[in-house]
């Protein structure tokens, strides 16, 4: 009956819906030369929009696709408001600053973050939930820049596109959801459907924008999802197999696992752990099964993809290690995770779990991967125990390269943002209880070692910090010493220039004396003087 009445509903937007002048030339003229043609016509006359950047849906509609136009109706397209945009309300972008009173004050409220008010506004048949304003951002752009992750869920359930890309410098509602920090609104984005290869106006993508400023939660998000519909894909019955080759129940479990951003090992059990649909051999090969399917389509595809390639064989390498570990052990995944966090006796390093992250890089089945290549050449130089680790180089790769990060991680499950430490030793950082709990049985052998080595850097630091201290105050003593000497200098140098200029005084008072011509004695050179000698003279002769 859903087929039927999906057909019907094809037949009815190709030939019912136009107007008779436009179905008897335009339509006409593009059926026969190709049916593509003709549905491109129904899209801009009903729709309202262009092939560009248009859904699944409306791309099997616009080329006559009934088949993948049904496949995709009954697989999800509803999910991301396609259902809402053809049948209840054209919800395609409109021109910039081509908007009325209601849009203007739908942006307004959007803005606002007043959530009942844009519910009310988006229930207004003259409102377009794409409307753009006048920089070409829509409602949805503007809720995931200011980080309102109700008004975004909102927008979405009323037919938002999420790719539109109308904005005046390319920019798309994932780009703002980087740019917010919000690593909830990446992922509602993400979800939705939204393109994480779209660029801007100067070729840079989300994950590329969120790392400039910094985001680098948003950008591991971004890098380590993946979509649910190609998980999906191995539920359903594919050519000459019986079954599918993941149950429907597990895709969801496993979809967790996949998109999650921390990749320790100990953490990827604990999710095995914690599911009861995965915690079994069955579920856990047919998982391990998929994942390697996936890894070889990633790498023989024509857009290879090696980092998703590695990051599936990792995750199937570890699910291979809970298989045995269930069929060897007793206490089955807790003794893998003892396993995982033992430490060796001198400094508490996990050997075992260096050793395994190691074997599972060396097991990738694809050697000429410039990515395993790279991976080989930053660990193999490196000893065990010693800096950078297998894990930090593992998780670079895959969610790419982070600069200087002021956080801390988890010693137990490697969750980034962990805050309480050892009361004992101080220097051991733990998320939350649990983790303590469990790596307490390799702790309590290296807390005390580790307390004393904290004590002496205190101590040395606090040295050196007393030595600083006072190298500071003896440059402050003599820089007040010479500030001193250099104003009373001044006074000294004026009271010798007044002796100096008094002496040159007294200098040019006192007459110049010579010896007279004919008397052997010193007279002036003075005029009175002269005449005075002249008469003397004269007298005497």
């Amino acid at each position: 009956m859903y087929y039927f009445i999906s057909r019907k509903w094809f037949d009815f937007c190709l030939k019912r819906l136009l107007p008779s002048s436009v179905s008897n030339g335009a339509v006409r003229r593009a059926r026969r030369e190709h049916p593509g043609d003709a549905c491109r016509l129904v899209l801009a006359l009903i729709v309202g929009v262009g092939l560009e950047g248009s859904w699944r849906l409306l791309c099997s509609l616009s080329f006559g696709y009934f088949c993948r136009f049904f496949c995709n109706l009954t697989h999800g397209g509803y999910r991301r408001g396609v259902l809402h945009a053809l049948l209840l309300k054209p919800a395609m972008a409109s021109k910039k600053r081509d908007l009325n009173e209601p849009e203007k004050e739908l942006l307004r409220a959007v803005s606002k973050g007043n959530v009942q008010d844009v519910a009310r506004l988006l229930g207004d048949k003259k409102v377009r939930v794409n409307c753009l304003d006048e920089h070409g951002m829509t409602p949805l752009m503007h809720a995931a820049y200011k980080g309102q992750e109700d008004m975004c869920k909102l927008l979405l359930q009323h037919g938002a596109d999420v790719n539109c890309n109308e904005h005046e410098h390319g920019y798309t509602a994932l780009m703002f959801a980087g740019l917010s920090g919000k690593k909830n609104i990446t992922m509602i984005m993400l979800e939705a459907g939204a393109d994480t290869d779209a660029v801007n106006s100067v070729g840079r993508t989300a994950a590329q924008m969120a790392a400039f400023v910094g985001q680098h939660d948003c950008v591991t998000v971004i890098n380590s999802f993946f979509p649910r519909e190609k998980l999906d894909y191995y539920t359903k019955v594919q050519g000459l197999d019986k079954e599918p080759k993941l149950p429907m129940k597990l895709a969801g479990p496993l979809h967790s696992i996949i998109t999650t951003a921390n990749l320790h090992p100990v953490k990827i059990v604990t999710l095995v752990k914690k599911n009861p649909l995965l915690a079994d051999v069955e579920a856990l090969k047919k998982s391990s099964r998929v994942l390697d399917l996936i890894c070889e389509k990633c790498m023989k595809q024509r857009d290879m993809n090696e980092v998703l390639a590695m990051k599936m064989h990792y995750i199937s390498c570890i699910l291979q290690k809970c298989i045995a570990f269930f069929k060897d052990q007793e206490n089955k995944l807790d003794e893998l995770i003892k396993s995982l966090l033992r430490g060796r006796e001198t400094d508490g390093f996990p050997i075992y779990q260096e050793k395994f992250i190691r074997e599972c890089i060396r097991k990738f089945p694809y050697c000429e991967a410039t990515l395993l290549q790279q991976l080989v050449r930053s660990i193999s130089p490196v000893e065990m125990g010693s800096d950078p680790t297998a894990f930090s180089v593992l998780t670079q790769a895959i969610t790419g390269q982070v600069g200087f990060v002021d956080a801390e991680f988890c010693t137990t499950c490697g969750e980034k943002g962990a805050e309480k430490r050892c009361s004992v030793c101080k220097m051991v950082i733990y998320c939350d209880q649990d983790c303590q709990k469990a790596h307490w049985f390799t702790h309590k052998k290296v807390c005390k070692n580790l307390k004393a080595d904290r004590e002496k850097q205190e101590t040395e630091a606090a040295k050196l910090r007393e030595k600083q201290e006072h190298l500071q105050r003896k440059d402050e003593e003599v820089e007040t010493s010479t500030t001193s000497e250099e104003s009373s200098s001044p006074h000294k140098e004026e009271t010798e220039d007044v002796r100096s200029g008094a002496d040159v005084s007294e200098k040019d008072e006192q007459p110049e004396t010579v010896l007279a011509p004919n008397k052997n004695k010193i007279t002036s050179k003075t005029e009175s003087d002269v005449v005075v000698s002249e008469t003397v003279e004269a007298a005497e002769e």
